[in-house]
């Protein structure tokens, strides 16, 4: 068999074995960014190391917490006036004992995480009187949303729990993944139209998560809002704070120590 047949041969069964080699797969696969424009700004305690973000009967509540680097920081939850940005202090814990964390109503109570003290406390939503706690197994207590029944909670992991609100117990858990890889720092969140959103802790990004499957299916990209919060003040962090106003609906973003809190726009 001569040199030119060899050839041919080797260059058919290539061809062949090629051919059924499978395409590969594109693991760093974009996530599509959702766009965003800016209705409305209003002023934001620059003070507020904020935690939640919530509407409660068309108010705007915002909890904050209380880091041993901001001595004048408070662990406190209350209403926010958007002509001023300043907190009307509903609930205020001993930052001594408590860092606070989250917060969410439903079925007319106020809950608030704390979050190393595996404490939820439970309020009357009207007088805000302290009216019970709950303990939870979770290491750490972070955001928290209502899908109307039960209660979303985060823990600064890449696993949400869906909490009984009677008893604090979890009823099941969601993982939260990217391109098949584990979404971790879930922090604030808020439930829009059957999807939930949640921040990146550290980042500036918001994730629209499917909680039928719990993969994100796409991005907010805040970093362009923090670097107008770091030119009202310099000690400005993460984006943190997403709240949907469901009379309105519109929905209203912040983050820890920024001077503003802006309304955005986009398609859901």
């Amino acid at each position: 068999m001569n040199k030119i047949l060899l050839f041919f041969i080797a260059s058919t069964l290539s061809a062949c074995v090629n051919e059924n080699k499978p395409a590969p797969v594109d693991t760093e696969k974009q996530m599509p960014l959702i766009p965003f424009t800016v209705a409305a700004e209003f002023p934001h305690d620059k003070h507020s190391f904020t935690e939640g973000f919530v509407f409660h009967e068309g108010i705007l509540f915002e909890s904050t917490g209380s880091p041993e680097s901001l001595p004048e920081s408070e662990s406190e939850a209350g209403s926010v006036d958007l002509k001023t940005g300043q907190i009307n202090v509903k609930v205020k814990l001993d930052k001594q004992v408590y860092f606070g964390e989250g917060i969410v109503f439903l079925n007319n109570k106020l809950f608030q995480l704390t979050y190393k003290n595996q404490t939820c406390f439970v309020y009357d939503a009207k007088t805000f009187k302290k009216i019970g706690s709950y303990q939870f197994a979770n290491k750490e207590g972070w955001g928290m949303t209502t899908n109307g029944t039960q209660i979303i909670m985060s823990d600064g992991t890449d696993v949400l729990s869906y909490v009984n609100p009677d008893n604090f117990q979890i009823i099941k858990t969601l993982q939260v993944s990217e391109n098949g890889f584990a979404v971790q720092n879930l922090n604030e969140l808020e439930f829009i139209d059957g999807y939930l959103y949640a921040n990146i802790w550290t980042t500036d990004f918001i994730v629209k998560i499917d909680p039928s499957t719990g993969n994100v299916i796409a991005k907010i990209d805040l970093s362009s809002l923090k670097n107008l919060a770091l030119q009202g003040n310099p000690q400005a962090a993460e984006t943190n704070g997403i709240a949907y106003n469901a009379d309105t609906k519109k929905i209203y973003v912040t983050g820890k120590l920024w001077p503003n809190i802006y309304q955005i726009d986009f398609v859901r």
